[in-house]
């Protein structure tokens, strides 16, 4: 293995869990349901990406490259989808944005029931 897909893969696994942390801070900090799923769906799926591309760089087998290339492409078409539900659902469940949204365009669709 050369040096270079070494140092390659090496960088690609740190930046890929800085964003996975910064989606765990995320989750933890920000202050609605939609902030959250918009960390966790967005840094998250960041992450988990460049960590299996770094395997897929690193594996000296076709067979893995290809498994964490065709794991990349399940996050990268699944997550957006499943935030955009989970966000639909609990709007739809009664949980409105938190006083630093600024419009809330879902009002008009799904009035507040009182």
């Amino acid at each position: 293995m050369s040096a270079v897909v070494t140092i390659l893969a090496g960088t690609m696994l740190v930046i890929g869990s800085l964003f996975a942390l910064v989606a765990s801070i995320g989750i933890v900090r920000l202050e609605d349901v939609y902030m959250r799923t918009h960390a966790a769906s967005k840094a998250g799926t960041l992450g988990s990406g460049l960590m299996l591309i770094a395997l897929a760089v690193y594996a000296a087998d076709l067979a893995v490259a290809t498994r964490a290339l065709a794991g990349v492409i399940f996050f990268l078409l699944t997550a957006p989808i499943s935030a955009h539900l989970l966000a639909k659902a609990a709007y739809e469940a009664g949980y409105r944005p938190c006083a630093d949204t600024k419009e809330d365009a879902m009002a008009e669709v799904f009035p507040q029931k009182d």
